[in-house]
């Protein structure tokens, strides 16, 4: 059985600082990232996809207010799950493209994934993760009041709705994922960290509105498919400590103990790079075997050792 390779796509990589976020532009960013994933399944790889969904999810709930008074809202939770479906078509149809361009043609799928979540998450109580449209004081405690969101000034540009981020427990379509990675099919899962859903007493399941963490929703699912190598694909060549600073330098290879300590001393923004450091030890430490943090472009140079970050044990 071939080795299997999780790849997780930031959603900022399909829609770069500056552009308007275009189709055109998301399938532009797109080919150059499964380029890469090409790449990798030429290496002898069997390979599973996840990808951020934001800002993209943030485009929607937009859509959402600006026509509400046309079309019933829909809440955050179909929100995530209409994300996932258009953002894996787009990387479904562009990979499936790629590997038809090169003679290599595999079957490509997205599967609308839903990740449980634990209804005591502590993140309920206290929500960080601003969403949608920017909105005035006036209107946002209006919000506020008829729909129970929680709104917070965000960046001093206005008010924003900010919702849960909790941590995910499992994927309830690993299983199904998993038959098919094995049987060499390439699945596009937990896009945006997945459909975030709660068990009931009877074992059924329900939406509730938050938004996963997309690395963090990654490891898990490679726990659950027992992947052996983690790539995260993101707009930076690599991880730094000091980033930002006249000191910054970039992490080549290193333990997953060194890895844990830069986390600890906080020299990974809690936004950006901490989740994406913090997925990578969960992954090592639930068996994997290494993780690799570099940019679409360089992958080739990433896997012989030359580029990017590796985490290893």
């Amino acid at each position: 059985m071939k080795k299997l390779a999780i790849v997780s796509l930031g959603g900022n990589a399909l829609v770069r600082k500056g552009e308007k976020g275009t189709i055109e532009e998301q399938f532009e960013h797109t080919r150059s990232a499964m380029s890469a994933v090409a790449r990798i399944i030429d290496m002898g790889y069997n390979v599973v996809i996840t990808h951020g969904n934001g800002p993209i999810v943030g485009y929607i709930v937009i859509q959402n207010e600006a026509a509400k008074e046309t079309v019933p809202p829909m809440p955050l939770y179909v929100c995530d799950a209409d994300s996932e479906g258009g953002i894996g078509f787009v990387i479904q149809q562009t990979l499936y493209n790629r590997l038809k361009e090169t003679g290599k043609q595999r079957d490509v799928v997205a599967v609308v994934t839903q990740v449980v979540v634990d209804r005591n998450d502590p993140a309920f109580s206290n929500p960080t993760k601003p969403i949608g449209p920017f909105y005035m004081k006036e209107e946002a405690e209006l919000l506020a009041r008829e729909r129970g969101w929680v709104v917070k000034e965000d960046s001093r540009r206005g008010y924003r709705r900010v919702v849960p981020s909790p941590r995910p427990l499992k994927v309830v379509e690993a299983g199904v994922i998993k038959a098919l990675a094995e049987t060499g099919v390439i699945v596009i899962a937990v896009g945006g960290g997945g459909v975030p859903v709660i068990e009931r007493s009877d074992g059924t399941l329900e939406g509730i509105d938050a938004v996963i963490d997309k690395d963090l929703a990654t490891s898990c699912l490679a726990r659950d498919l027992g992947a052996e190598l983690f790539i995260n694909l993101t707009q930076i060549d690599r991880a730094y400590i000091n980033f930002g600073k006249s000191d910054q330098k970039g992490l080549d290879n290193i333990t997953v103990e060194d890895a844990r300590t830069y986390l600890k001393q906080g020299e990974f923004a809690p936004g950006s790079m901490g989740p994406k450091i913090e997925a990578a030890i969960e992954f090592i430490e639930i068996g994997g075997r290494e993780v690799i943090i570099t940019t679409p472009e360089l992958i080739d140079e990433a896997m012989e050792g030359k580029a990017g970050t590796r985490i290893t044990l």
